[in-house]
């Protein structure tokens, strides 16, 4: 799967601060397809509907956007969710809520990140499908920042994901909830996934502890260290305090390179 199959789903969002953030956190995370249910998309000018209709702001979303404006400009705008998401294959109801009526299974926004990457009849970055075509996009819905996904939402969609979050303060600001599961959808399908991160923490292999370990020892022993037993206790102490510590490459020819110029230091006096 690609993010660009991905397609975030709004249902009837009522903070115009939000919508405009949501734009912001997709925007980030590599995600471009917006759509948004049971809302009319507001004039320029940004006037109140009438009829008590939902209304957006149109200046204040842009202004929260910032550089997530073209998100905007493309969301597109259904009457239900239903008509939303009609072509997708997938759908995924976002709710931290339980009952009678609502999906008895959830995963949280990295199982869910990782279940799409492997979900057969996908496609890969580079296009490849992993098993028969996929269908269509998979879609993400989020619902009002103050109800959530109703019951009848939630029943539309096949599957349930949760954010695990503290009992004292379970509920989550719309945005922020979008900006979690974006983050983990591009680490897991975004286009530098599988690529390290320049000054990313890569800790020593275990290879390459032992090497360490065997060539700190060589030093001690060249200092005189070892006179008297114990040397292969130390150097199995030695070996798990490297390990433990997640040393890098570099911080490991540092830690060594110490022993070295105390040896080298100690022949030459």
């Amino acid at each position: 799967m690609r993010l660009s199959d991905i397609v975030i789903i709004l249902s009837r969002p009522s903070e115009s601060g939000n919508v405009g953030a949501v734009c912001r956190a997709m925007k980030n995370m590599g995600l471009s397809r917006l759509r948004i249910a049971g809302v009319v998309r507001p004039a320029p000018e940004g006037p109140a509907l009438p009829d008590g209709q939902a209304s957006l702001s149109e200046a204040v979303i842009r202004a929260r956007a910032v550089h997530g404006a073209d998100v905007w400009d493309g969301a597109a705008f259904f009457d239900t969710l239903a008509e939303a998401a009609a072509d997708c294959a997938l759908l995924i109801g976002t709710t931290r809520r339980r009952g009678h009526h609502r999906k008895n299974i959830t995963m949280t926004p990295g199982e869910l990140a990782a279940w799409l990457r492997d979900r057969p009849g996908q496609a890969d970055a580079a296009g490849n499908a992993n098993g028969s075509p996929a269908a269509g996009p998979t879609a993400l819905v989020f619902g009002n920042e103050r109800t959530g996904l109703e019951d009848d939402e939630l029943a539309l969609c096949n599957i349930a994901s949760h954010i695990p979050v503290s009992d004292t303060f379970p509920s989550l600001n719309l945005s922020h909830a979008v900006q979690i599961y974006a983050y983990e959808l591009f680490q897991v399908l975004g286009p530098a996934a599988d690529e390290p991160v320049k000054g990313a923490w890569v800790p020593l292999s275990r290879e390459q502890a032992d090497a360490l370990c065997a060539a700190v020892t060589r030093n001690l022993e060249a200092l005189g260290f070892y006179r008297h037993p114990g040397r292969a206790e130390q150097e199995r102490f030695i070996r798990d305090f490297i390990s433990r510590a997640g040393l890098t490459e570099q911080e490991g020819r540092y830690f060594g390179d110490i022993f070295a110029k105390a040896a080298r230091l100690a022949k030459k006096e």
